[in-house]
């Protein structure tokens, strides 16, 4: 497993939020890692596991989420306010801009900052989330969002963890759902293991996706730039029409779709994986060709 370091920053309102740091080379825009609503920095350890060193990775923590603090206000656990946390983080460590990999609510804050800030994206991986949303997969993730849970073992966290996701990964093994089900949860002083995110990230989830009047209008600020949307070929969130879709509105852009996978794919399928290492080739070129010629 590539090492990184716990690192901590400041939001505009007090909070202490939390993020990952994997050490790469400064003459590159970093990747920034953005996780779905009820994960967090751990999700992209696979990412960092195969790109780290050649790359610098930052994993965050959403407010709420992980090693961030809880916020007291939950009216606060919404895209925008995620998307201000983000640039605090960056202008804290003077980046520029970064390479955004964002996964469900991450693609949106990603989607979000095009429209703001698209200055600050360099390339921008969208994972199984687009200006659409699926009712049918929104109405899923309501049964569980919000309501808590806790396990006496990491065994019995990662039974459940199969039952609720067995058909978003048909063929994992168990050592995969126990790996898996460290990604989602934490074990507590008492004992139990229960999931990692304050259980009030729900409430302002209830009542809206934080997408917008004209959500299509989130493709505007990623036209010029080199963007992979990567989705689960049986996801509930992405369907096949909204992926083509957005194809069809950014002109630098590749779908790849998994095959067998639900929502969201984990970016360490090989498909996953070889569109990354596509999307980051053309940031490279992307950045070659706007470096000043030398006379």
């Amino acid at each position: 497993m590539a090492e990184w370091r716990d690192r901590f920053w400041n939001s505009s309102d007090g909070l202490r939020l939390h993020y990952r740091d994997y050490a790469g080379p400064a003459d590159r825009p970093p990747i920034l890692c953005l996780p779905g609503l009820t994960r967090n920095a751990r999700d992209f350890e696979p990412v960092a596991d195969r790109l780290a060193g050649e790359w610098r990775v930052i994993a965050v923590d959403f407010r709420g989420r992980g090693g961030s603090q809880h916020d007291p206000e939950p009216a606060n656990y919404v895209p925008p306010t995620y998307a201000g946390d983000v640039l605090k983080l960056l202008d804290q460590l003077g980046i520029a801009d970064a390479v955004f990999f964002g996964t469900s609510l991450g693609g949106i804050v990603t989607m979000l900052l095009g429209t703001t800030d698209s200055e600050r994206i360099a390339g921008a991986l969208i994972n199984d989330i687009g200006p659409v949303i699926e009712e049918a997969g929104v109405d899923r993730l309501r049964t569980y969002v919000g309501k808590g849970g806790a396990f006496r073992s990491w065994a019995d966290a990662a039974e459940a963890t199969a039952t609720r996701n067995g058909q978003v990964y048909p063929n994992y093994t168990q050592v995969d759902w126990e790996r898996f089900a460290r990604r989602l949860a934490s074990e507590r002083p008492d004992g139990t293991i229960q999931p990692d995110y304050d259980m009030a990230i729900a409430q302002p989830f209830a009542t809206s996706n934080g997408m917008g009047a004209d959500p299509w209008r989130m493709m505007d600020g990623l036209k010029d730039k080199p963007v992979l949307i990567v989705r689960g070929e049986t996801s509930d969130l992405l369907s096949a029409a909204t992926a083509d879709r957005m194809l069809a509105a950014l002109p630098n852009a590749e779908l790849v779709t998994i095959s067998g996978i639900g929502h969201a794919p984990v970016l360490d399928e090989p498909e996953a994986a070889a569109g990354i290492d596509r999307l980051l080739d053309r940031v490279l070129q992307e950045a070659e060709l706007s470096r000043p010629s030398v006379a």
